[in-house]
């Protein structure tokens, strides 16, 4: 056996091997993937762009078209990956769409336990809307499972943007393809803090369609974006969590969507709520159990461990064991 084959094959180039014997990364790793990241951030954003228009983001001829550019990019977006490796000489023991989260090997815990563990941080929420629904839990059931129902939501523009489109194609994007370039470099820990700031910054575009429609004031909509890119860097370094412990992108997809129908949790309704207590109760109580499975329902065993993005890495962390 050869000493390159004595040493992990997921993540060995020539450069890397150093007097000391220990594995670091390929000189200029670091900034061929950043920039790879923010060409690729800059693509989808700019995607939407393409097609000049006066109408509103929300007409649905314009989230047809944008539709239209922004999955042509996500479709290309694999090619930043691949030409990332091919650029840097990285070596990678899994496959390129294994690495992007898209295999098989744990798929049914990876659609079922995120999901739940989010839906956990929303138990708040879910009981203020539960209490304020005037269906009853069968009304509820037989709706969820009517075919017509969801033709009818499939045939709404926005419903396909919010709940579909979106998801999918900002998480290809944002975690998918970019946490692979960004873990050899930084390591996980750092790439599930790094890669958000690429989401959160590629939603301050927002605040160009409010300015050109004049919706809101100079400063309230500079106030309206610096919380929106709080609340999406937190919610991508959620998903980034996710996907790294999981090494699955159905995860990330399916908590993006079900937070995009959730939205951000109504505070000031909850706190004059006719049953104040019991809702702001069920807050604290989703809180304090999603902290409590974090870590258990994220377990990379029940996902195929290692999963294959921790297998690019040659920094120790917590996250990629079981």
């Amino acid at each position: 056996m050869t000493e390159d084959e004595d040493l992990p094959a997921n993540f060995l180039t020539e450069k890397m091997k150093r007097g000391s014997g220990e594995l670091v990364p390929p000189d200029g790793l670091c900034w061929v993937s950043v920039l790879s990241c923010l060409m690729l951030a800059c693509s989808y954003v700019g995607s939407l762009y393409v097609w000049r228009s006066d109408l509103p983001r929300d007409h649905p001829a314009v989230i047809k078209r944008r539709f239209t550019s922004v999955l042509i990019v996500s479709g290309l977006s694999p090619l930043f990956v691949w030409a990332w490796r091919e650029c840097t000489g990285v070596r990678t023991g899994p496959s390129l769409l294994a690495l992007m989260g898209i295999r098989f090997e744990g798929l049914i815990p990876a659609i079922i336990l995120p999901l739940l563990l989010t839906m956990v941080l929303f138990l708040g929420p879910l009981m203020q809307l539960a209490m304020d629904c005037p269906w009853s839990f069968t009304d509820g059931l037989r709706v969820a499972f009517d075919p017509w129902f969801w033709m009818l939501c499939a045939s709404d523009m926005r419903w396909l943007r919010n709940q579909v489109v979106a998801p999918l194609t900002e998480e290809l994007v944002f975690r998918a393809c970019m946490l692979p370039m960004l873990v050899p470099c930084a390591g996980p820990s750092t790439a599930i803090i790094t890669c958000p700031l690429f989401f959160g910054v590629a939603h301050f575009h927002h605040v160009i369609e409010l300015l050109r429609f004049r919706q809101g004031t100079l400063s309230g909509i500079f106030l309206s974006a610096v919380f929106q890119f709080s609340y999406t860097a937190v919610f991508g370094a959620y998903t980034a969590f996710i996907f790294i412990r999981t090494g699955h992108l159905i995860g990330p997809v399916l908590c993006h969507s079900f937070c995009n129908y959730m939205g951000f949790p109504a505070i000031s309704t909850a706190l004059e709520h006719p049953y104040r207590l019991t809702v702001l109760s069920s807050y604290v109580l989703g809180v304090f159990l999603f902290f409590l499975f974090l870590f258990p329902f994220t377990d990379p065993s029940y996902y195929s461990f290692p999963t294959p993005v921790c297998t690019l890495t040659s920094f120790p962390s917590s996250l990629c064991l079981s």
